[in-house]
């Protein structure tokens, strides 16, 4: 199971490091294991319970090896030791130090909101958007709106994937005052591409939550946080309603893999053009949070 992906700061090719790759290629590949994720992990009591684990002090112990074996450079995190993590939880939220990652601070620029991996798509079809080659979901079925969807129709869709050795916080990408978080509830498959090769309208299916983002400079952003997998919680930390300013947090997930989709509406930005180029041939593109991904028209 070999995921490949283009780092952007380098211009040269990488094959992710995949935590519990075995284990996925299971329950993904397998009668026995296809069993047990449609009956057990991807429902919500499974990654629940996985969740509390990590909060345990007893699982301080696996973040020494969790650390080597995803290659996580600490002297990013505000907290290097990492004996002052009392749960694996709290070492996965960590927080970073003041400048590890620059914002692009130009109005006119748009900043990607998370560290990940990213897919970008112009002018989209609100029938079909393109999970993987083969297979399509709805906007509608997405949003569970078909009014909201329409909004979205001819205009921008982006999706950045985060494996477990990201920073896992994310951002604002620009400044506005964002809505109170909607809640759509649902499974808890994995977001890996092996997953999203497997299960159909996978997006669709998971539990996500949904916010506004009436921003100053790209109209009304779309902010989805896509749960999967063992992630425990999808956590808001900012304020509905009140203004929030460009790179500012807005959340964290809880242990596991996870997603994050922005719509922005038609002819409101310009993505980046290796970011489009790159994508419209399948590969993601590694960039990190406060980056530049785009521009306004």
């Amino acid at each position: 199971m070999s995921i490949n992906y283009l780092d952007r700061k380098t211009g040269q090719y990488h094959e992710e490091i995949v935590f519990g790759d075995k284990f996925l290629k299971w329950i993904y590949e397998t009668n026995s294991g296809s069993f047990l994720l449609e009956s057990l992990v991807k429902r919500k009591l499974f990654s629940y319970f996985y969740g509390k684990l990590q909060d345990l002090p007893s699982s301080s112990k696996k973040i020494k090896k969790f650390v080597n074996h995803q290659r996580i450079d600490m002297r990013e995190a505000k907290q290097e030791k990492l004996e002052s993590y009392r749960t694996f939880n709290e070492f996965f939220t960590r927080e970073l130090k003041a400048g590890a990652r620059p914002i692009q601070s130009d109005p006119g620029i748009l900043i990607s909101p998370a560290d990940g991996k990213i897919l970008a798509w112009e002018k989209i079809d609100k029938d079909r958007l393109l999970q993987v080659k083969g297979s399509t979901y709805s906007l509608e079925n997405l949003l569970g709106n078909k009014e909201l969807a329409s909004v979205y129709d001819q205009g921008t869709c982006l999706i950045i994937r985060l494996c477990p050795s990201d920073y896992h916080r994310y951002h604002f990408p620009d400044s506005g005052i964002p809505s109170k978080p909607r809640r759509i509830n649902g499974y808890y498959y994995s977001v890996n591409p092996l997953a999203l090769k497997k299960v159909a309208k996978l997006y669709c299916a998971n539990k996500r939550e949904l916010t506004i983002l009436k921003s100053d400079h790209f109209g009304e952003i779309l902010i989805i946080e896509v749960g999967a997998t063992c992630v425990g919680s999808i956590i808001q930390t900012y304020s509905p309603e009140q203004h929030v300013q460009k790179g500012s947090e807005k959340g964290y997930f809880k242990f596991g893999g996870s997603t994050i989709i922005l719509l922005f509406r038609k002819n409101t930005v310009q993505i980046d053009p290796d970011l489009l180029s790159n994508s419209s041939e399948g590969i993601e593109t590694k960039i990190m949070m406060g980056e530049r991904i785009g521009c306004k028209i």
